[in-house]
C-alpha cells in the first residue's frame, strides 16, 4: 500500500514536469506559496491576481491546466470559467480553488465548466495530485475511435460529442466521464470505478461526482426525447438506450 502511495505521487511529479499552469488568485501570500511549490517540481507558472487579468492571459495563450480561485476582484472564478467555456472554446483542464463546501455551490462551479474542486485549506500535494489527475487525463488517456449509443456519438480522437446532429460542448471531465460511461455501455459503471479513472488513488472526499453527472446530464438529456444516462441505485451509473423511463 505505501509503495503504491510512493509511485503515485511519483507520477504526480513526472505528469507535471515542464507543465504550463495559469494561477489566478488574489491571495499573494497563498499564490507565493503555490508557485514556488509547482515551480520547485519543475512546472512553468504563470500569475494573474485578479479575474481580468486572468482572463486575458488565459485567452491569449496556451496552458495545460489552471488553477483558479472563485472570490476575485474584477471579475470572480465562476464568470471567469463560463467566459472561457462559452466565449474562448477553451478545453483547458480548470481547478477551481474555494472555501464553499456546500453542494449548491460546487453545482455552480461545475455549470461554468470546472473540472474539479479544492477545498481550502488545502495541502499542496492534494493540490498536485489534482493539477496531476487533470493534465495526465487531458493529454489523451482516451480509446482512439468512435463510440456510439443511440443517437450519441463520441470521437475520442478528434474531442468531439454529437446527439441528433447537434454537437454538445463539454467540459475535459464531462467529456472523460462520458467516454467511460459509452465504452461500457449498457453495462453499469461502478461510482468508485468512475472515479478512480478521473481521479486516480486519491478522489475527492466531496460529492464531485454527482455533481459532474448531473452537469453531464443537462448537456446529454435533458434537451432530447429520450434520456440515456442513468442511476442505478447501490450500483452505479449506466449510459443505454432503454424503453424505461430513467431515474434521475
Amino acid at each position: 500500500m505505501l509503495q503504491s502511495h510512493i509511485e503515485s505521487k511519483r507520477t504526480d511529479m513526472r505528469s507535471l514536469e515542464n507543465s504550463r499552469i495559469l494561477l489566478v488568485e488574489d491571495h499573494r501570500d497563498l499564490a507565493e506559496t503555490i508557485v514556488d511549490f509547482l515551480e520547485s517540481m519543475g512546472c512553468v507558472v504563470d500569475y494573474a491576481a485578479d479575474g481580468l487579468s486572468g482572463l486575458h492571459l488565459a485567452s491569449t495563450q496556451s496552458f495545460d491546466a489552471i488553477l483558479l480561485d472563485v472570490m476575485l476582484p474584477g471579475m470572480d472564478g465562476l464568470e471567469l470559467c463560463q467566459k472561457l467555456r462559452t466565449h474562448c472554446n477553451s478545453p483547458v483542464p480548470i481547478l477551481m480553488i474555494t472555501a464553499r463546501d456546500e453542494l449548491s455551490d460546487k453545482l455552480l462551479g461545475f455549470e461554468a465548466g470546472a473540472d474539479d474542486y479544492l477545498l481550502k485549506p488545502f495541502e499542496l500535494p492534494e493540490m498536485v495530485a489534482r493539477i496531476s489527475s487533470l493534465i495526465r487525463r487531458d493529454k489523451g488517456q482516451l480509446t482512439a475511435g468512435v463510440l456510439r449509443v443511440a443517437d450519441l456519438e463520441l470521437n475520442a480522437s478528434l474531442r468531439l460529442v454529437r446527439r441528433a446532429d447537434k454537437t454538445l460542448h463539454l467540459t475535459p471531465a464531462g467529456f472523460h466521464i462520458l467516454e467511460i460511461l459509452m465504452r461500457n455501455s449498457p453495462n453499469i459503471v461502478s461510482r468508485n470505478d468512475i472515479e478512480s479513472e478521473i481521479w486516480g488513488d486519491d478522489p475527492p472526499s466531496s460529492d464531485s461526482l454527482r455533481s459532474l453527472i448531473y452537469k453531464l446530464r443537462k448537456q446529454v438529456d435533458r434537451p432530447f426525447e429520450k434520456q440515456l444516462i442513468r442511476t442505478i441505485a447501490g450500483a452505479g451509473y449506466q449510459l443505454a438506450e432503454l424503453n424505461e423511463p430513467s431515474t434521475h
